[in-house]
């Protein structure tokens, strides 16, 4: 992602770059970008350089998505909104799909 756009033919872990397999290996396509903290009120900070390389400015709105079983969360990300319905669409479609036949 360059500027908040997509490069022709790259792809994203929301949009089918995830493979299968254990988290390591669904998540093969991601990377640590940034280590933040999070303050006494619960607000933490997006790094100037992540928020330009995924296109955030203000008043932007993110889902917060958690990810673990029952009420043990092992891992957080952050979608934005205004791409939710495609990047839920791609990755249930497929388990979608298996669950069917």
């Amino acid at each position: 992602m360059v500027g908040g756009r997509k490069r022709e033919g790259s792809k994203c872990c929301g949009s089918g770059g995830m493979k299968r397999g254990g988290m390591m290996g669904r998540m093969s396509c991601c990377k640590i970008e940034a280590v933040v903290s999070v303050d006494e009120r619960g607000q933490l900070v997006l790094p100037k350089e992540i928020r330009d390389k995924a296109g955030l400015k203000a008043g932007d709105k993110l889902a917060l998505i958690m990810h673990g079983a029952g009420e043990e969360a092992c891992c957080i990300s952050l979608i934005k909104t205004e791409g939710l319905a495609a990047s839920v669409k791609t990755m249930l479609g497929p388990l979608m799909k298996d669950i069917l036949g």
